[in-house]
């Protein structure tokens, strides 16, 4: 009896894995399945997205965009991102386009073409944590955040959620101290993720305020994706926000990898614009 106690409180004080019937899950593992669900669901992804920015003065402005997605390989790695925008008039025709590397030594390859000025931008590593189009959503959070970046650790668990803590493994490179994930146990899609200054201040928050079954097919049999259709971002300092609803994602569609380069920047394919 000594013995099965004092197992049982190792495993209970052993950081970073969970011991509550599902099973040994690492802290690590459960961010690489909540990465994989958010990010890599698919061989690519098409669809719309209505972009709604409400300021502290309850002033709204609004976006429209397309966005597709292509994963570089099958091991939820590198990816291609290409977001055409359609409204309003200031940035309509405007795209932003990703090459993601996962291998922390090689910086993300972003670009910004602004047809007011019929000028391609390239966009420096540094920037990757402004704000998108003058939301509340930052270039890194449309691309993701690679896992690697940060050490994770399970600090509890609720009914439906772990809560995972993340460290930045290098600090001067990020404007938040730690964050904290709530990752649902059954489809491991992140639903909440706040982000954490110094004096514990909440200072960001993203949710998912919907989730949907998105029917798609995968190698010839009929699939079901869990999908955030209906996201919202948080500024706490600046008492803004911002909700991005999703629609039109069809996933596994074919498009080719030539359409994440440059000569598409200026002129995208009528595929993409529609």
């Amino acid at each position: 009896m000594k013995v099965m106690f004092t197992a049982i409180v190792i495993c209970i004080l052993l950081p970073g894995t969970l011991y509550a019937g599902e099973g040994a899950l690492t802290a690590s593992e459960i961010v690489r399945r909540g990465n994989h669900m958010a990010l890599y669901q698919g061989q690519d992804t098409k669809g719309s997205v209505k972009m709604e920015i409400t300021d502290s003065q309850g002033r709204i402005r609004r976006r429209a965009f397309n966005i597709l997605r292509k994963n570089a390989d099958a091991k939820d790695r590198d990816q291609l991102y290409f977001t055409y925008f359609q409204a309003p008039a200031d940035v309509r025709k405007m795209v932003f386009m990703v090459h993601k590397h996962a291998a922390l030594e090689n910086d993300d390859d972003r670009w910004l073409y602004m047809p007011s000025l019929d000028l391609v931008k390239r966009i420096a590593a540094g920037d990757k944590r402004t704000s998108f189009v003058g939301s509340d959503f930052l270039y890194e959070d449309i691309s993701g955040r690679s896992p690697e970046e940060d050490v994770h650790t399970l600090t509890g668990t609720t009914e439906r959620s772990y809560i995972i803590k993340s460290v930045p493994k290098d600090p001067d490179s990020v404007e938040f101290e730690y964050s904290i994930s709530y990752i649902d146990k059954e489809t491991f899609m992140p639903m909440k993720m706040s982000y954490y200054k110094q004096g514990d201040l909440c200072a960001r928050q993203i949710k998912v305020m919907k989730l949907e079954n998105i029917d798609a097919r995968e190698d010839n049999r009929s699939v079901a994706y869990p999908t955030a259709v209906l996201t919202e971002a948080r500024n706490f300092e600046t008492g803004s926000r911002t909700t991005m609803a999703f629609s039109g994602i069809r996933y596994n569609t074919g498009f080719g990898t030539d359409l994440f380069t440059e000569r598409y920047l200026r002129r995208p394919p009528r595929d993409v614009r529609r």
